[in-house]
């Protein structure tokens, strides 16, 4: 099934999977609108998407703000949420439960509400993918609030896909992956985490933005999925 037509919404896409996303859908013909918190990051994503993409400041945690958006979206056919904010990583009896709870409020309250308020307009044999990632499979120490969170977007997901079927709901879970995920490391710390992921890997090599718009294209062309995690790892799991 070609996206050529389709109208594509993406919150979070202004940066990293979300922009991939956004740009690998456009350049199947979807028509695409893109929505993030800040200004300049969604002026940014306008200069490299197609001429006609629309771009909207949006904060996923107000759902008041959230519920306007998609009025003034309209009608559309497929829901993307890659928003979130950098990868919290913190000892469990040292953390900051205040932290926490703002990173959970924008990973899953925001795709909660996003859900909610934009499945009305979604027409007949649209979709949403929602996003989540390996730490719920494989933690690792100061991941409890990542490793929490990616257990209840799974959940999350698979719930959705019951309580909306016909509308297809499901979750593209990435590994290790080049973008601004990472951001709140120091440079060489990232460098260093890429640097072992890499020889870790089966595939040898650390995801890129665009190895994993895949498989949101997939799953939102693939009709009979639904309920469904795509695991876009280079085999992280495994090792």
């Amino acid at each position: 099934m070609s996206l050529q037509g389709q109208r594509i919404v993406v919150i979070g896409g202004t940066s990293g999977i979300g922009l991939a996303v956004a740009e690998a859908a456009g350049r199947e013909g979807a028509d695409i609108v893109v929505a993030s918190r800040r200004q300049q990051s969604v002026d940014a994503a306008l200069e490299r998407l197609p001429q006609g993409t629309e771009g909207h400041v949006l904060d996923a945690t107000d759902e008041a703000a959230v519920g306007a958006f998609f009025q003034r979206v309209g009608a559309f056919d497929h829901l993307v949420y890659t928003a979130g904010e950098s990868l919290l990583m913190e000892g469990f009896l040292e953390s900051d439960l205040d932290r926490a709870r703002r990173f959970l409020d924008t990973r899953l309250w925001g795709a909660y509400t996003a859900v909610k308020q934009g499945a009305p307009l979604m027409r007949k044999g649209g979709s949403v993918v929602l996003t989540t990632g390996t730490a719920g499979r494989r933690p690792m120490p100061g991941t409890t609030v990542a490793a929490s969170l990616c257990g209840a977007m799974e959940s999350l997901t698979r719930a959705l896909a019951l309580e909306l079927a016909p509308l297809r709901v499901n979750v593209v879970s990435p590994g290790v992956v080049r973008t601004d995920l990472w951001r709140d490391l120091p440079e060489e710390d990232r460098k260093g985490l890429y640097e072992s992921s890499a020889g870790s890997l089966p595939v040898g090599r650390v995801g890129e933005p665009a190895d994993i718009a895949e498989a949101y294209l997939y799953l939102m062309r693939g009709g009979y999925s639904t309920g469904s995690m795509v695991v876009v790892d280079g085999g992280g799991v495994l090792v």
